[in-house]
């Protein structure tokens, strides 16, 4: 099977959430020719997209110095500083001269003329903006209609990226060996037409968001499989931090809800967690309660089920809120009496999901990583701000001040020379048989990965339960690279490749850490 002709740009973006979409949006400002591809049918389908809490800011009462220091107490104090710092002396700024000024986001008001700060788990401070619980679908759909504008931006949805085009790994000509590895672009699966096109770029920005969905459980949407963590890896690029996997505390449980998250501003405007007695439970685990960080809530809840042999707990917001919910929370109510739960009126049962990797592609204060070429914004990479667990509505702010940053680096430092001749570069290989794809092998493989992620790389960890990981990732893993290299081109068999490798950098991340901090939690 022949590829599509290629594609030559200054700047491709692989993702379109608020990283992927801020870098895009800067870089077209300042004239770059930039290529975004993203494998949704829809543009806008992303994490960003399901980010109900909103994106923090200053509070009226608040400075950066109060930011930091619940920023570095929230990640155990393995923070970068120099990260942290530029998130909270830039960040309010960004946010008001794109979000409020030239996108126009609503967000929400307490009166006429000021904004409603929320507080979240982890936060001293009321410093949370948000347009009700819809934050992250207007931010996104703000930022796409704003792309649509520009001449110079090409959009792509439904294009896989199947591997990072890599110098002098995909090169026909034996000289370039002597030059310092360099990424160059993407080999990206068409979707639609089921073929590969190469797609050349000065610079290339990974924006592919997080990996919770190769965890049995999860807050993310369905295609969030770490893709650009496994693309990163495979091309050279340095990885770190990976074992800090939060999961969220409340996440709707019921059937059909596939992974429905209960904010945390929720818990932020007075609601309680109860056992199924209708006991309280928070108090026995931390002095802040509810607004205790993440990890602990969830170890918490993940405690009490289990001492009770229980699959979820309660979150009471009926009892104690002093809100209109159903104007504060609308999208939540809606979603809840749609499965039968008034919120008003009941607890909701909730259990706790993967979430947000606190880890990803090591990148500088620029977002650019080790390998010549490659930048990568937002959950994706690996800033330093989270340490070793992420304060919560931050990660909308990194994605957005980083994705800005990139793109004013690569503007200011842009040369569109290449080193190398496209016609050195080799078509993406395919099999002269190519079998057809069993949808039963894939379903069944994703299960196995999912199911042993959340029973042994999951919440609580033993050694016991990482070495047993270990082996049966490594297992499953030959029997998908053997399935992927007979199997035709298609991004279900992609995705599984992605998700078989991300699994494996969790585990042997987990396993390389003895110590207890932050996300990453061994019982023994």
């Amino acid at each position: 099977m022949k590829g599509q002709k290629s594609l030559k740009t200054d700047i491709l973006i692989i993702g379109c959430g608020i990283a992927g979409a801020s870098a895009a949006l800067e870089a077209a400002k300042s004239g770059l020719k930039v290529i975004v591809i993203t494998k949704s049918k829809k543009l806008e389908e992303s994490n960003t997209y399901y980010a109900q809490g909103g994106i923090v800011s200053l509070g009226y009462d608040d400075n950066p110095e109060l930011l930091k220091e619940d920023i570095i107490e929230t990640g155990d104090g393995i923070n970068d500083p120099e990260a942290v710092g530029i998130l909270t002396n830039e960040g309010k700024e960004i946010v008001e001269n794109i979000l409020i000024n030239e996108l126009k986001i609503p967000f929400s008001k307490s009166s006429q003329d000021s904004l409603d700060y929320a507080q979240e788990a982890g936060h001293s401070r009321r410093r949370i903006l948000h347009v009700k619980d819809l934050t992250g679908k207007t931010i996104e759909e703000k930022f796409i209609e704003a792309l649509k504008t520009y001449s110079n931006v090409t959009l792509l949805s439904d294009h896989t990226a199947v591997d990072l085009l890599t110098v002098p790994h995909h090169s026909k000509n034996p000289t370039s060996f002597y030059k310092e590895p360099q990424c160059i672009g993407v080999y990206a699966l068409d979707n639609k037409v089921k073929k590969v096109k190469i797609i050349f770029a000065t610079y290339t920005i990974l924006a592919t968001g997080g990996c919770g969905a190769i965890f049995l459980y999860t807050s993310n949407p369905s295609q969030a499989i770490g893709d650009g963590y496994a693309l990163a890896y495979r091309a050279g690029a340095r990885i770190v931090n990976m074992e800090y996997i939060q999961f969220h505390p409340t996440s709707l449980f019921h059937k059909d809800a596939d992974g429905f998250l209960i904010s945390e501003t929720v818990r932020g405007e007075g609601a309680r967690l109860k056992r199924k007695d209708g006991w309280t439970f928070m108090e026995n685990y931390n002095l802040k309660k509810e607004m205790a960080p993440r990890d602990e809530v969830t170890r918490a809840i993940y405690e009490e089920m289990t001492n009770s042999n229980s699959n979820y707990v309660y979150l009471d917001l009926a009892s104690y809120a002093n809100i209109d919910i159903k104007k504060r929370f609308p999208n939540i109510y809606r979603t809840c009496l749609k499965y039968g739960i008034d919120i008003t009126k009941e607890p909701i049962p909730v259990v706790p999901a993967a979430h947000y990797c606190c880890g990803g592609v090591l990148v500088d204060i620029w977002g650019k990583s080790s390998l010549k070429g490659l930048c990568a914004v937002g959950e994706v990479a690996c800033t330093g701000v989270h340490g070793a667990n992420r304060l919560a509505s931050t990660s909308l702010l990194e994605g957005l001040v980083w994705g800005t940053r990139a793109s004013k680096y690569i503007a200011s430092h842009f040369n569109p020379v290449a080193t190398y001749k496209p016609s050195d570069i080799h078509e993406l290989y395919y099999p002269e048989k190519e079998e057809e794809i069993d949808p039963a092998l894939i379903n069944q493989d994703w299960l196995s990965i999912r199911s042993t992620m959340w029973n042994y790389t999951g919440i609580i960890r033993t050694k016991k339960r990482l070495e047993r990981a270990r082996a049966d990732l490594d297992y499953l893993s030959h029997r998908i690279e053997k399935f992927y290299k007979e199997a035709k081109m298609d991004a279900k068999v992609v995705g599984l490749k992605h998700g078989i490798q991300v699994a494996l950098l969790i585990n042997y991340a987990a396993l390389s850490n003895p110590v207890n901090r932050g996300a990453h939690y061994i019982k023994d």
